[in-house]
């Protein structure tokens, strides 16, 4: 029988058969992708004509596209709908794959051709996104070996395959440890402060589980968070305090205390063979910040503005801790609960107010009628498309004039088989080969409080933000329109990739968008203006405690990541957070958990050297919000340019010209503080 992945779209609308696809085609499909992408850079390596930028860069470019198709589909499956026979297969296919690539950046041959087209080409003469692409190619090769001994190169492939299958394991790890964790509740005084949805939710998780008479919490989001804001029991919210921070760094065979210091020392091991004084160095010299003194620069600014503030913030936590009779000082087990009476004493507003205003199909809705409203988009949902798993929503998107633009599989509820927090990915991207505009495929994943048996899937306003967030991120996989699928979309650098997102979570706090779908699920009421008014009102409480908790982060990827010699195997994992943390400390550390253990994004997740990028875009989304606001945030022409200077264009260009071709200038961190309540 053929492999479905040998051709791995089907229909009119080029869609996955996810039906006929089975975990056993994937390895052989991508070994003989693998082969057939060699085959294609033979003919680069033989070609007898010379180099030029048609017959080694574009060709280079285009290369490997189904073994790029069929890894992409696996490795998005691996992170939406796992299994431990798909993680031990992602153990096998991820060495082939960084092999392949290694084998492909220190070919001798094939860089010399690269490196003869280069100086071959007239630059002044190409196109700007050709000769973009030229110079990304060329120094792609540079970056990765290219001029190296032999000894090194075979050093270099040796560590880029183990961080592969490390990356892979760090992964799995905290998956399993998170959901080996369960908190059985049998009385129901346990569950004291809890909203009635809540409570619903985890007797429905308990039934799930063939439980009857009993509620069960775990580590998921939607089931984590509503425990650590609400419940009165300070006993169990500090239990599952420890369970989350535990998560990699206990006594068990999930723990990544070993595996974290490993990929640490291979990274460093690794920039030093390229000539980079650490990780960090060797990331940042393609990201818009260049170097670590500029990141430590941002953060310094920030600090400055924000530590003394989140120090005022936490103490009137404090305040309303001691009203109530409860713990001084507070713990970091306490602060949520807390603050959210605060909250509610100072705007009147909580999440249970909001929740029945925000009923996920309604934010679904919300977040099409924007995209309609700025770009002229429509979404229609198709059900002749194949899916995944059941809970998956399939649409179609479409221009004003009825264009086929993308499709969008949109995946919204916690499971076992998936990972945590919310993402943006990509089936298949976008590029204009052979005179044809191919379309993407775009997937966002989230992870939001399934619908109960009374009650739909009612968002809270953080959840409602991260849905703009990620589909912020889908319009600019979507709105794609370059020529090179390397440099469409949402390939760009890792701190401008953010900036669609993060602009996309403004438009959830305007009185003008909350009105296209902020609607009660029972009387169809919109939502009130002094609901909305206290939305606003609250939009920065505790900004500036987030900002030195981002910021903290952020110093902890570095103190893995800009090293001046490689860490020893006894390196004390909870000395190096203690150390990073000592610029941002606003709680006494806690014994026992490591946040480092489970920080997916940094050690499994491609962020690496590059946490800072989300507090980087803030600066771009605030000064690009405002120009919005100055102008009407459905302003068409002021969407027109974000359009066609930053989505459509995708990495075409230097992310700084993209961005002032759009704003007319260079962004700065006071829209930022402005927007934090910072500064006036």
């Amino acid at each position: 029988m053929q492999n479905p992945l040998h051709s791995p779209y089907t229909g009119n609308l080029d869609t996955i058969p996810f039906n006929s696809i089975d975990i056993a085609h994937f390895k052989p499909a991508i070994i003989e992708a693998i082969e057939m992408a060699k085959n294609e850079i033979e003919q680069i390596k033989n070609n007898t004509d010379p180099a030029s930028f048609e017959n080694t860069i574009a060709a280079y470019e285009r290369s490997g596209e189904l073994l790029s198709q069929i890894s992409g589909i696996f490795f998005n499956l691996n992170s939406s709908k796992t299994s431990d026979e798909m993680q031990k297969l992602a153990q096998e296919i991820s060495p082939l794959l960084t092999t392949y690539s290694s084998e492909n950046q220190l070919d001798e041959q094939l860089f010399k051709r690269i490196k003869a087209a280069y100086a071959n080409t007239d630059k002044t003469v190409l196109e700007s996104e050709s000769a973009y692409l030229l110079e990304k190619i060329y120094k792609s090769f540079v970056r990765n070996g290219a001029n190296l001994n032999e000894a090194d190169k075979s050093a270099l492939k040796e560590i880029s395959s183990r961080l592969s299958q490390l990356s892979l394991t760090f992964s799995e790890n905290v998956l399993k440890d998170s959901n080996q964790y369960e908190l059985w509740i049998s009385d129901e005084k346990d569950l004291a402060g809890l909203p009635d949805g809540a409570k619903e939710a985890a007797k429905l998780m308990a039934k799930g589980k063939g439980v009857e008479n009993k509620w069960l919490v775990n580590l998921d989001y939607p089931s984590y968070l509503p425990f650590m804001k609400y419940a009165e029991n300070r006993k169990l919210r500090e239990q599952l305090f420890m369970a989350f921070g535990a998560r990699g760094c206990q006594d068990n065979d999930f723990n990544n205390e070993a595996t974290l210091k490993e990929i640490s020392k291979l990274r460093h091991e690794k920039s030093q063979l390229l000539g980079y004084q650490s990780h960090a160095n060797f990331v940042l010299e393609e990201r818009m910040a260049k170097t670590p003194e500029n990141v430590y620069k941002l953060w310094d600014e920030l600090l400055t503005k924000a530590f003394p503030i989140a120090q005022q913030e936490i103490a009137e936590v404090q305040t309303i801790a001691d009203k109530m009779n409860g713990p001084n000082p507070i713990q970091r087990w306490d602060l949520s609960y807390y603050a959210e009476k605060l909250k509610n004493e100072k705007f009147a507003l909580n999440d249970e107010l909001l929740k029945p205003y925000f009923k996920l199909e309604n934010a679904i809705s919300g977040a099409f009628q924007t995209a309609e409203k700025l770009f002229n988009l429509t979404f229609k949902e198709r059900t002749d498309i194949e899916k995944y798993h059941e809970d998956v929503k399939t649409y179609e998107v479409l221009d004003s004039n009825g264009a086929h633009v993308a499709i969008l599989y949109a995946d919204f509820f916690p499971r076992a088989s998936k990972r945590s927090g919310a993402w943006m990915t990509s089936y298949r991207g976008q590029n204009k080969y052979d005179a044809q505009n191919q379309r993407p495929i775009t997937s966002i994943v989230c992870n939001f409080t399934k619908p109960t048996e009374s009650k739909p899937s009612l968002l809270t306003f953080g959840e409602v933000t991260t849905l703009f967030h990620e589909f912020g991120h889908a319009l600019h996989g979507m709105l794609a329109n370059g020529h090179y699928e390397s440099l469409s979309g949402t390939s760009v650098f890792w701190d401008f990739v953010e900036l669609p997102s993060q602009l996309m979570e403004n438009w959830c706090y305007e009185p003008e968008c909350l009105a296209l779908f902020a609607n009660h699920y029972e009387t169809g009421e919109t939502i009130p203006l002094d609901l909305v008014q206290k939305i606003k009102d609250s939009m920065n409480f505790l900004s500036a405690y987030q900002t030195v908790r981002q910021v903290s982060l952020g110093q902890l990827d570095m103190a893995w990541h800009n090293l001046a010699a490689p860490l020893s195997d006894d390196t004390d994992v909870y000395a190096i957070e203690k150390e990073a943390g000592a610029k941002t400390e606003l709680f006494p550390p806690v014994e026992g958990i490591a946040s480092s253990c489970a920080f997916s994004h940094i050690f499994s997740g491609g962020y690496s050297a590059g946490y800072y990028s989300y507090k980087w875009a803030e600066v771009l989304e605030a000064d690009a919000f405002e120009f919005f606001k100055e102008n009407g945030i459905f302003d068409s022409e002021t969407a027109q340019r974000f359009n066609d200077n930053i989505l459509s264009k995708g990495g075409a260009s230097d992310p700084m010209e993209l961005y002032e071709a759009f704003r007319g200038q260079k962004p700065s961190t006071d829209a930022l503080l402005r927007k934090s309540g910072l500064i006036k």
